[in-house]
């Protein structure tokens, strides 16, 4: 993982670079918890050679599994860094893959494996965001 900062303003913006083999849950995390992030969003580009997407179940209250076990291209990947209740680093990210064949899946990205390259465009945001766990749905919500 290689970083840089690009603006180092009121809303500073890094690039940060995975490489072939990096956990992107895992990265992102370390980085946020390294910068002291608490309100923050990313985009990013590149791809996969394993994923693990997740669609929300609101019967259920529980997530379905989506694995994706081939190498796709990243076509959107999107999210945000907050903190929870507790002051813990949480990165909720959704992502649209490419297959081969050229059709797509899409979720809620649980983790997911870099390979070659993943180039993602981190944002600080001025204002601060906090999740609180909503007892209706189970998920940990942005409140203001």
């Amino acid at each position: 993982m290689r970083c840089k900062l690009l603006n180092n303003g009121n809303q500073k913006t890094w690039a940060l670079i995975l490489d072939s083999g990096d956990n992107v849950m895992k990265c992102i995390t370390e980085f946020a918890q390294k910068k002291d992030l608490s309100t923050s969003q990313f985009t990013a580009i590149g791809a996969f050679s394993e994923a693990l997407l997740a669609f929300f179940n609101f019967e259920t209250k529980d997530y379905n599994h989506l694995p994706v076990y081939e190498q796709t291209e990243v076509l959107a990947f999107n999210g945000n860094i907050t903190l929870t209740e507790d002051n813990d680093i949480q990165i909720h990210a959704h992502a649209v893959l490419g297959k081969s064949d050229g059709s797509t899946t899409g979720g809620h990205v649980l983790s997911a494996t870099v390979h070659p390259t993943l180039e993602i465009i981190i944002t600080e945001s001025p204002v601060y965001l906090k999740r609180h766990h909503d007892h209706e749905t189970g998920l940990q919500l942005l409140k203001f």
